[in-house]
């Protein structure tokens, strides 16, 4: 392969890719710094798109940070890098969490790492119900690759388990409605009720229907946004839950939880499946740590991620490449 060029268009297709990765209320909580001494590609953190009240820890943070790192990785080797990548790479740098390193030539092309490539473009969130047959044992194992190559798990849970995971999720989504400081915070961030709105933030295109049979707790953005409500609708009768988890719980597990999420969610567009978040009971300590099952040992839950047929989500937008690039 001939050796790729870290120019200015290669250095925007893969900051473009990196901006693609969902974060939670789309806050896009990440900014890049080419040091071109050393052809590292900083991966930052954006305070002032941090979310204190909803994400005290961090934890969503470095979470969404992690999924733009999977896609940059991904972009990288799809333009014929064998990229290095180094999380939390300077202790004295807390804000700087992750460093990418292109001057390694790939040896070949590899056509899975184009598929994912392409699905980084073809990637978002589906809140509508899913009307389509369950998600195949194949597919799914598929998916539970995806997240072991990243040294997580992906857990499927039977249908008790994931009854219990959607009864937190409800007292999550009750919890997030009715206290005043997330409240406010959520509501800051719906677009248009800012001034001077930014291309982030949550989208009209984010406020979807709530299920009609109370059974799937949909996050419900138009219950900050009356004028914006949908009429509810009845959806999947036999959710598919899956569960990300990892075996520790610090800023790098988190980071890693990123890189799993992304890489299962590129993976589900690959085969065909629809996904959403269902972040809810992430929120809230206390749920968070009832949300593991402890049958399969020590573990930390970092998403639950909902998987189906149905129709293609709406895309959400995104900061141009040029915003989130420094210097």
């Amino acid at each position: 392969m001939t050796a790729p060029v870290l120019d200015a268009p290669a250095l925007e297709t893969l900051v473009s890719a990196a901006v693609a990765a969902p974060s939670v209320h789309n806050t896009q909580p990440w900014r890049f710094r080419l040091v071109p001494e050393t052809s590292v590609l900083e991966v930052r953190a954006a305070t002032e798109r941090a979310l204190p009240v909803t994400d005290p820890q961090g934890r969503a943070l470095h979470v969404s940070v992690g999924a733009a790192v999977l896609n940059l990785r991904t972009a990288a080797r799809h333009l014929g890098w064998a990229p290095e990548v180094r999380l939390l790479p300077d202790p004295g740098e807390p804000g700087l969490l992750a460093g990418v390193r292109l001057d390694e030539p790939a040896p070949c092309r590899l056509p899975a790492v184009d598929a994912l490539y392409d699905a980084i473009w073809r990637r978002h969130s589906a809140r509508s119900p899913f009307t389509g047959p369950p998600v195949p044992a194949g597919a799914l194992a598929g998916l539970a690759e995806a997240a072991r190559a990243e040294d997580a798990e992906l857990l499927l849970p039977d249908e008790e388990e994931t009854a219990r995971l959607l009864r937190l999720t409800a007292e999550a989504e009750r919890r997030n409605t009715v206290d005043p400081a997330q409240r406010a915070e959520s509501r800051h961030w719906l677009q248009g009720r800012r001034p001077g709105a930014r291309p982030y933030g949550i989208p009209a295109a984010a406020l979807g229907p709530q299920d009609a049979d109370g059974r799937l707790p949909m996050r419900d953005f138009g219950a900050l946004a009356p004028e914006r409500h949908l009429p509810p609708t009845r959806f999947e009768a036999h959710p598919r839950i899956a569960v990300l988890l990892t075996r520790g719980d610090g800023p790098e597990d988190w980071l890693r939880a990123g890189l799993a999420l992304e890489h299962v969610l590129l993976a589900a567009t690959v085969h065909g499946v629809r996904a959403s978040l269902l972040h809810q009971a992430m929120e809230w300590r206390f749920l968070r740590w009832e949300a593991r099952d402890a049958r399969h040992g020590p573990a930390f839950a970092q998403m639950l991620i909902r998987l189906g047929y149905g129709p293609e989500g709406a895309p959400t937008p995104r900061l141009p490449a040029a915003e989130v690039i420094d210097g």
